[in-house]
Protein backbone atom coordinates (compact mmCIF):
# COMPACT_ATOMS: atom_id res chain seq x y z
CA UNK A 1 0.00 0.00 0.00
CA UNK A 2 2.98 2.39 0.89
CA UNK A 3 4.38 2.17 -2.68
CA UNK A 4 0.78 2.67 -3.85
CA UNK A 5 0.32 5.93 -1.76
CA UNK A 6 3.63 7.07 -3.11
CA UNK A 7 2.69 6.42 -6.79
CA UNK A 8 -0.73 8.97 -5.97
CA UNK A 9 1.60 11.61 -4.51
CA UNK A 10 4.32 11.63 -7.40
CA UNK A 11 1.31 11.77 -10.27
CA UNK A 12 -0.23 14.69 -8.29
CA UNK A 13 3.26 16.59 -8.53
CA UNK A 14 3.02 16.62 -11.79
CA UNK A 15 -0.73 17.94 -12.32
CA UNK A 16 0.76 20.76 -9.77
CA UNK A 17 3.69 21.32 -12.12
CA UNK A 18 1.64 21.64 -14.92
CA UNK A 19 -0.26 24.00 -13.51
CA UNK A 20 2.88 25.86 -12.67
CA UNK A 21 4.30 25.88 -16.92
CA UNK A 22 0.90 27.40 -17.29
CA UNK A 23 1.76 30.51 -15.06
CA UNK A 24 5.46 30.68 -16.11
CA UNK A 25 4.75 30.08 -19.72
CA UNK A 26 6.31 27.10 -20.53
CA UNK A 27 6.62 25.54 -23.45
CA UNK A 28 5.28 22.25 -22.63
CA UNK A 29 6.46 20.30 -25.83
CA UNK A 30 10.43 21.14 -24.51
CA UNK A 31 9.62 20.34 -20.95
CA UNK A 32 8.24 17.06 -21.54
CA UNK A 33 10.81 16.25 -23.80
CA UNK A 34 13.77 17.34 -21.54
CA UNK A 35 11.59 15.25 -18.76
CA UNK A 36 11.39 12.00 -20.80
CA UNK A 37 15.66 12.03 -20.79
CA UNK A 38 15.38 13.06 -17.01
CA UNK A 39 12.72 10.14 -15.70
CA UNK A 40 15.38 7.87 -17.97
CA UNK A 41 18.49 8.97 -16.42
CA UNK A 42 16.70 8.42 -12.84
CA UNK A 43 15.82 5.06 -13.57
CA UNK A 44 19.07 4.11 -14.55
CA UNK A 45 20.85 5.83 -11.16
CA UNK A 46 18.03 4.10 -9.35
CA UNK A 47 19.28 0.43 -10.95
CA UNK A 48 21.56 -1.41 -8.65
CA UNK A 49 23.61 -3.52 -11.07
CA UNK A 50 25.80 -2.55 -13.60
CA UNK A 51 23.96 -0.78 -16.77
CA UNK A 52 24.80 -3.51 -19.96
CA UNK A 53 22.93 -2.46 -23.12
CA UNK A 54 23.06 -6.45 -24.59
CA UNK A 55 21.58 -7.05 -21.27
CA UNK A 56 19.29 -4.65 -21.41
CA UNK A 57 18.29 -5.83 -25.10
CA UNK A 58 17.88 -9.41 -24.48
CA UNK A 59 15.08 -8.89 -22.36
CA UNK A 60 11.86 -10.00 -22.71
CA UNK A 61 10.20 -6.80 -22.33
CA UNK A 62 12.75 -4.68 -24.13
CA UNK A 63 10.39 -4.28 -27.17
CA UNK A 64 7.10 -4.16 -25.11
CA UNK A 65 9.26 -0.89 -23.23
CA UNK A 66 10.41 0.50 -27.26
CA UNK A 67 7.07 0.60 -28.24
CA UNK A 68 5.44 1.90 -24.64
CA UNK A 69 7.87 4.85 -25.07
CA UNK A 70 6.87 5.58 -28.17
CA UNK A 71 2.84 5.32 -27.05
CA UNK A 72 3.75 7.39 -24.28
CA UNK A 73 4.96 10.64 -25.92
CA UNK A 74 1.99 9.55 -28.71
CA UNK A 75 -0.66 9.55 -26.02
CA UNK A 76 0.73 13.20 -24.77
CA UNK A 77 0.39 14.96 -28.03
CA UNK A 78 -2.95 13.23 -28.95
CA UNK A 79 -3.98 14.87 -25.13
CA UNK A 80 -2.74 18.65 -26.62
CA UNK A 81 -4.96 18.05 -29.50
CA UNK A 82 -7.88 16.92 -27.90
CA UNK A 83 -7.37 20.00 -25.15
CA UNK A 84 -7.46 22.21 -28.52
CA UNK A 85 -10.58 20.68 -30.82
CA UNK A 86 -12.31 19.46 -28.18
CA UNK A 87 -12.08 20.97 -24.44
CA UNK A 88 -9.48 20.67 -21.62
CA UNK A 89 -12.70 18.74 -19.99
CA UNK A 90 -13.08 16.10 -22.42
CA UNK A 91 -9.46 14.98 -22.55
CA UNK A 92 -9.23 14.89 -18.85
CA UNK A 93 -12.36 12.48 -18.52
CA UNK A 94 -10.65 10.43 -21.50
CA UNK A 95 -7.67 10.41 -19.92
CA UNK A 96 -9.23 9.15 -16.17
CA UNK A 97 -11.82 7.05 -17.45
CA UNK A 98 -9.34 5.10 -19.52
CA UNK A 99 -8.76 2.71 -16.57
CA UNK A 100 -12.10 1.04 -17.23
CA UNK A 101 -9.47 -0.91 -19.77
CA UNK A 102 -7.02 -2.66 -16.90
CA UNK A 103 -9.98 -2.76 -14.95
CA UNK A 104 -11.89 -5.16 -17.61
CA UNK A 105 -8.27 -7.10 -18.74
CA UNK A 106 -7.55 -7.71 -14.78
CA UNK A 107 -10.57 -9.03 -14.66
CA UNK A 108 -11.11 -11.53 -17.74
CA UNK A 109 -7.28 -11.94 -18.13
CA UNK A 110 -6.28 -12.56 -14.46
CA UNK A 111 -9.65 -13.59 -12.82
CA UNK A 112 -9.08 -10.70 -10.39
CA UNK A 113 -11.91 -10.97 -7.30
CA UNK A 114 -15.01 -9.07 -7.90
CA UNK A 115 -16.87 -9.10 -5.01
CA UNK A 116 -20.13 -6.73 -4.82
CA UNK A 117 -17.94 -3.89 -2.65
CA UNK A 118 -15.12 -3.72 -5.64
CA UNK A 119 -17.84 -3.75 -8.33
CA UNK A 120 -19.66 -0.92 -6.53
CA UNK A 121 -16.58 0.78 -5.91
CA UNK A 122 -15.26 1.03 -9.43
CA UNK A 123 -18.97 2.00 -10.80
CA UNK A 124 -19.26 4.64 -8.33
CA UNK A 125 -15.39 5.62 -9.31
CA UNK A 126 -16.16 5.85 -12.59
CA UNK A 127 -19.34 8.64 -12.46
CA UNK A 128 -16.77 10.05 -10.20
CA UNK A 129 -13.76 9.93 -12.59
CA UNK A 130 -16.45 11.94 -14.96
CA UNK A 131 -18.05 14.66 -12.54
CA UNK A 132 -14.78 15.65 -10.85
CA UNK A 133 -12.70 15.60 -14.47
CA UNK A 134 -15.61 17.82 -16.24
CA UNK A 135 -14.54 20.97 -13.89
CA UNK A 136 -15.34 23.62 -16.87
CA UNK A 137 -18.27 25.19 -18.49
CA UNK A 138 -16.29 25.72 -22.11
CA UNK A 139 -18.28 24.57 -25.15
CA UNK A 140 -16.98 21.63 -26.87
CA UNK A 141 -16.91 20.37 -30.12
CA UNK A 142 -17.36 16.68 -29.93
CA UNK A 143 -18.17 15.63 -34.23
CA UNK A 144 -17.85 12.54 -35.79
CA UNK A 145 -13.90 14.45 -37.15
CA UNK A 146 -13.14 15.68 -33.74
CA UNK A 147 -14.47 12.46 -31.81
CA UNK A 148 -11.27 10.43 -32.75
CA UNK A 149 -8.78 12.06 -30.26
CA UNK A 150 -10.50 11.74 -27.36
CA UNK A 151 -11.55 8.14 -28.12
CA UNK A 152 -7.34 7.65 -28.99
CA UNK A 153 -6.32 9.34 -25.77
CA UNK A 154 -8.85 7.01 -24.34
CA UNK A 155 -7.32 3.91 -25.82
CA UNK A 156 -3.83 4.76 -25.40
CA UNK A 157 -4.12 5.40 -21.72
CA UNK A 158 -5.95 2.18 -21.04
CA UNK A 159 -3.24 0.78 -23.21
CA UNK A 160 -0.14 2.13 -21.08
CA UNK A 161 -1.73 0.93 -17.99
CA UNK A 162 -3.01 -2.44 -19.20
CA UNK A 163 0.62 -3.14 -20.98
CA UNK A 164 2.31 -2.12 -17.50
CA UNK A 165 0.77 -4.83 -15.75
CA UNK A 166 1.21 -6.92 -18.45
CA UNK A 167 5.12 -7.14 -18.39
CA UNK A 168 5.36 -6.35 -14.63
CA UNK A 169 2.79 -9.98 -14.54
CA UNK A 170 5.02 -11.65 -16.96
CA UNK A 171 7.90 -10.57 -17.85
CA UNK A 172 9.91 -7.59 -15.38
CA UNK A 173 11.71 -9.03 -12.32
CA UNK A 174 12.15 -7.09 -9.46
CA UNK A 175 15.29 -6.01 -9.58
CA UNK A 176 14.77 -4.83 -12.92
CA UNK A 177 11.86 -2.20 -12.43
CA UNK A 178 13.88 0.62 -12.39
CA UNK A 179 15.51 -0.34 -15.51
CA UNK A 180 12.29 -1.21 -17.18
CA UNK A 181 10.71 2.51 -16.63
CA UNK A 182 13.81 3.90 -17.48
CA UNK A 183 13.93 2.16 -21.12
CA UNK A 184 10.14 3.45 -21.53
CA UNK A 185 11.58 7.12 -21.06
CA UNK A 186 14.21 6.55 -22.92
CA UNK A 187 12.77 5.85 -26.06
CA UNK A 188 10.22 8.52 -25.50
CA UNK A 189 12.60 10.77 -25.33
CA UNK A 190 14.32 9.57 -28.55
CA UNK A 191 11.75 10.45 -30.31
CA UNK A 192 11.12 13.85 -28.53
CA UNK A 193 14.86 14.64 -29.24
CA UNK A 194 14.54 13.57 -32.65
CA UNK A 195 11.32 16.46 -32.59
CA UNK A 196 13.33 18.63 -31.58
CA UNK A 197 16.11 18.19 -34.03
CA UNK A 198 13.67 18.31 -37.07
CA UNK A 199 12.12 21.57 -35.44
CA UNK A 200 15.70 22.90 -35.42
CA UNK A 201 16.84 22.14 -39.07
CA UNK A 202 13.62 23.72 -39.87
CA UNK A 203 14.41 26.64 -38.08
CA UNK A 204 11.37 26.39 -35.78
CA UNK A 205 12.73 25.61 -32.62
CA UNK A 206 13.74 28.09 -29.94
CA UNK A 207 15.21 26.43 -27.21
CA UNK A 208 14.60 28.39 -23.52
CA UNK A 209 16.30 27.59 -19.87
CA UNK A 210 13.28 27.59 -18.09
CA UNK A 211 12.41 24.95 -20.14
CA UNK A 212 14.87 22.90 -19.65
CA UNK A 213 14.80 23.40 -15.71
CA UNK A 214 10.87 22.65 -15.83
CA UNK A 215 11.54 19.51 -17.53
CA UNK A 216 14.28 18.67 -15.08
CA UNK A 217 11.34 19.60 -12.55
CA UNK A 218 8.99 17.25 -13.96
CA UNK A 219 11.31 14.10 -15.20
CA UNK A 220 11.58 12.72 -11.54
CA UNK A 221 8.37 12.59 -10.01
CA UNK A 222 7.24 10.96 -13.57
CA UNK A 223 9.75 8.39 -13.48
CA UNK A 224 8.61 7.60 -9.48
CA UNK A 225 5.05 7.96 -10.61
CA UNK A 226 5.13 4.73 -12.62
CA UNK A 227 8.11 2.82 -10.84
CA UNK A 228 5.98 2.70 -7.35
CA UNK A 229 2.92 2.01 -9.76
CA UNK A 230 4.55 -1.17 -11.20
CA UNK A 231 5.97 -1.72 -7.23
CA UNK A 232 2.49 -1.76 -6.23
CA UNK A 233 1.15 -3.79 -8.90
CA UNK A 234 3.46 -6.39 -7.78
CA UNK A 235 1.86 -6.52 -4.08
CA UNK A 236 0.21 -9.91 -4.07
CA UNK A 237 -2.68 -9.36 -2.20
CA UNK A 238 -4.22 -6.10 -3.75
CA UNK A 239 -5.35 -7.20 -7.56
CA UNK A 240 -4.68 -4.70 -10.41
CA UNK A 241 -7.89 -3.65 -10.98
CA UNK A 242 -7.73 -2.50 -7.40
CA UNK A 243 -5.09 -0.40 -7.65
CA UNK A 244 -5.87 1.03 -11.15
CA UNK A 245 -8.65 2.29 -9.63
CA UNK A 246 -7.52 3.90 -6.20
CA UNK A 247 -4.37 5.05 -8.10
CA UNK A 248 -6.52 6.85 -10.86
CA UNK A 249 -9.18 8.54 -8.41
CA UNK A 250 -6.92 9.49 -5.81
CA UNK A 251 -4.47 10.97 -8.07
CA UNK A 252 -7.86 12.99 -9.29
CA UNK A 253 -8.51 13.69 -6.37
CA UNK A 254 -5.54 14.47 -4.56
CA UNK A 255 -4.58 17.07 -7.63
CA UNK A 256 -7.93 18.85 -7.15
CA UNK A 257 -7.60 19.20 -4.05
CA UNK A 258 -4.28 20.59 -4.56
CA UNK A 259 -6.11 23.03 -7.72
CA UNK A 260 -8.22 24.65 -4.91
CA UNK A 261 -5.38 25.45 -2.23
CA UNK A 262 -3.07 26.28 -4.44
CA UNK A 263 -4.58 27.52 -7.82
CA UNK A 264 -7.76 28.85 -6.55
CA UNK A 265 -9.36 26.81 -8.70
CA UNK A 266 -13.32 27.08 -8.72
CA UNK A 267 -15.60 24.28 -8.66
CA UNK A 268 -18.89 23.46 -9.93
CA UNK A 269 -21.40 21.24 -7.56
CA UNK A 270 -21.12 18.64 -9.71
CA UNK A 271 -17.47 18.38 -9.51
CA UNK A 272 -17.90 18.79 -5.16
CA UNK A 273 -20.86 15.81 -5.86
CA UNK A 274 -17.71 13.84 -7.83
CA UNK A 275 -15.13 14.33 -5.05
CA UNK A 276 -17.63 12.83 -2.40
CA UNK A 277 -17.84 9.60 -4.44
CA UNK A 278 -14.37 9.57 -5.37
CA UNK A 279 -13.86 9.08 -1.51
CA UNK A 280 -16.46 6.81 -1.04
CA UNK A 281 -15.46 4.65 -3.98
CA UNK A 282 -11.94 4.54 -2.63
CA UNK A 283 -13.80 3.50 0.95
CA UNK A 284 -16.05 0.71 -1.03
CA UNK A 285 -12.69 -0.57 -2.95
CA UNK A 286 -10.23 -0.40 0.09
CA UNK A 287 -12.87 -2.70 2.41
CA UNK A 288 -13.15 -4.99 -0.71
CA UNK A 289 -9.43 -5.74 -0.40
Amino acid sequence: MIYLIFSVLASSLIFVIFKLFTKYNVDTLQAIIVNYVVAAVSGIIAYSEPVQITYITNQGWFYGAAILGIVFISVFNLMAITTQRNGLSVAAVATKMSLAIPIIFGVIVYQESTGILKITGILIALVAVYLTSAKTTEGVSLTKRNLIFPLLVFIGSGIIDTSLKFFETHYVAANDVSIFSATIFGFAAIIGVCTLIYKRINGTLKLQLKNVIAGIGLGVPNYFSIYFLIKALRYENMDSSTVFTINNVAVLLVSTIAGILFFKEKLMLKNWIGIGLAILSIILVTFSI
